[in-house]
């Protein structure tokens, strides 16, 4: 009996040291991740959290490891945009939007999440708030006024006019009560609901001060993610950016446009990627995409902008140093543009893209040359041909390969690396020394041992 119970107080104990998976976000979680934003109003018929959380253990089988949820707020009224308004209109910081359910289904999203294993980051907005928030009345002081005292929308420093958000109101940073209660704020949701991080909306238009102490204070609850819409080339540049854990390759996603534009090819690309591994330290990870809500409503679908292109282009993100995301929809194939301001739904239609990105998921999972890791080495192969892109991660004995054609034409190629290779898309053998690559081909290579 005395055994019996010893064995009981040791598993007892051994259950307590161990970490639970939503105790603590942990970089070592993420390294082979790929991230999923979600637009809950425009997710599903409904609009609501339930609706997405019943998708989940979809969202598992596709790969996701990263939730990241649109703001979940109530948005202000006054001076609204359309019917229903914008998600980064926040009227109340601490509060849900109605149209997304409560704080109890918010819960359950959040615990199904952990159970399945995902981290969940919500967008927050510290830039600005709504025209209904109460500090409009209680702290006007809080807020960016002109030369008559009037509280004023955000301006663009450039031009000294606005930027044309007259549905918000912008918060002023100097104001040092004001940075405490939005600090308050965000410990809340990382307190009372155990989110695990945040993607901070416009993440340059704040200083560096603040993010310091936001980042400080959430990380003193728990080991947080935390992803800046910016980059090292915005305002801040990268004493701004190394704050955080993550920002958005916006330089590497513009030029992925621009090639399908015809106002770029791989050379612009091969200078980009350089350039990111030259400014960026080694544990700063980007986020690679083809989409997210912005690009999506405001420049076009995937197939806008990238044609017969767009799994290529998913593709090459896959491989580049980063992080890729999925935006909503794309595993569907969405083809069209997701309204801001009023209703609209994701058509969930049997799509190739579910089993396209399922694959894509499998592949960089099974493979650790696909991981962020600073000890991998990342290399440009030379083709002779400016359509082509061929690069090369390796660490130690291994290594593995991508190589693309950019265009909608066939493309020679030639380059120096020898050798049978298998593709591991489509499993057939493949050599770089030369060859012909159809429109659109891609490959992941591996050699043959």
């Amino acid at each position: 009996m005395k055994k019996i119970f010893l064995l009981i107080c040791l598993f007892l104990v051994s259950c307590h040291n161990k970490k639970s998976f939503s105790e603590s976000f942990d970089i070592n979680e993420i390294k082979d991740s790929v991230i999923y934003e979600v637009n809950i109003r425009q997710y599903s018929e409904s609009g609501t959290f339930e609706d997405f959380t019943k998708d989940i253990h979809k969202l598992k089988d596709l790969g996701i490891k990263i939730i990241w949820l649109m703001p979940i707020h109530p948005i202000s009224e006054t001076k609204r945009k359309g019917t229903l308004g914008s998600y980064y209109s926040i009227s109340n910081y601490k509060e849900i939007n109605p149209e997304f359910g409560n704080k109890d289904d918010f819960d359950k999203l959040i615990s199904e999440a952990h159970k399945n294993e995902m981290y969940v980051i919500l967008d927050w907005v510290a830039n600005h708030t709504g025209w209904d928030h109460h500090w409009i009345k209680t702290n006007p002081e809080y807020y960016t006024k002109n030369s008559e005292g009037e509280i004023t929308d955000p301006i663009n420093p450039s031009t000294g006019e606005s930027w044309g958000w007259t549905d918000v109101a912008d918060l002023n940073f100097d104001n040092m009560d004001m940075q405490e209660e939005m600090i308050k704020a965000m410990e809340y949701w990382v307190k009372e609901h155990n989110i695990d991080g945040y993607r901070l909306d416009a993440a340059h238009s704040c200083p560096p001060s603040f993010w310091r102490k936001s980042i400080e204070r959430v990380n003193g609850i728990k080991k947080v993610l935390m992803l800046a819409e910016s980059d090292g080339y915005h305002t801040g540049g990268f004493e701004l950016i190394e704050l955080f854990d993550m920002s958005y390759n916006w330089s590497g996603h513009h030029v992925l446009n621009n090639i399908y534009k015809k106002e770029n090819n791989s050379n612009d690309l091969k200078e980009n990627i350089l350039r990111n591994i030259k400014d960026y330290s080694s544990e700063h990870i980007l986020m690679n995409f083809t989409s997210n809500h912005d690009e999506n409503t405001w420049a076009g679908t995937v197939f806008d902008r990238y044609g017969n292109g767009a799994k290529t282009f998913a593709a090459l993100t896959y491989f580049l140093p980063g992080i890729p995301l999925i935006y909503n929809g794309q595993e569907y194939g969405l083809e069209k543009r997701l309204e801001f301001f009023e209703k609209d739904f994701i058509p969930k239609k049997e799509s190739e893209f579910f089993d396209f990105y399922k694959n894509l998921n499998k592949l960089k999972k099974e493979n650790n040359l696909l991981d962020i890791d600073p000890k991998i080495r990342f290399e440009i192969i030379e083709t002779n041909n400016p359509e082509i892109v061929c690069f090369k991660r390796s660490k130690a004995e291994d290594t593995i390969y991508f190589i693309g054609n950019l265009s909608e034409s066939k493309q020679e190629f030639k380059s120096k690396v020898n050798g049978k290779l298998t593709s591991l898309n489509v499993q057939t053998e493949l050599s770089l020394a030369s060859g012909i690559l159809e429109p659109w081909e891609f490959h992941f290579l591996k050699g043959i041992k």
